[in-house]
């Protein structure tokens, strides 16, 4: 089943993402077309000390859903740009969001 509305794009990452926030992630943006998931752990990120991370972000722009993974200054940063979802799309948005909390789970950043 393929879906274009973006709110329906937009209502089922989020439900992909929301278990995250039982791992470690605190929850700061919850909206109609915001949704996003931060660290909030002292870290120490390339040299330097911070007290938060951004892990995952989803937001609707214009008729598009966009996933961003990692901080924008990030080598791992990702921005994917959702205007149709369909199973196969969903499954490899899964894997990017689980390899994303693999990497923060390594480097002890939750």
């Amino acid at each position: 089943m393929k879906k274009t509305d973006e709110i329906e794009i937009f209502q089922t990452v989020r439900a992909d993402l929301q278990p995250y926030a039982t791992l470690g992630f605190t929850n700061r943006l919850n909206s109609e077309n915001g949704y996003d998931l931060w660290a909030e752990k002292k870290n120490v990120v390339n040299g330097h000390e911070v007290h938060e991370l951004f892990f995952a972000g989803l937001k609707i722009s214009g008729d598009t859903v966009i996933l961003s993974l990692f901080p924008d200054d990030f080598p791992q940063h990702e921005e994917v740009s959702l205007r149709t979802l369909d199973e196969v799309k969903l499954n490899q948005l899964d894997d990017k969001i689980a390899l994303a909390f693999k990497i923060f789970k390594e480097n002890e950043w939750i």
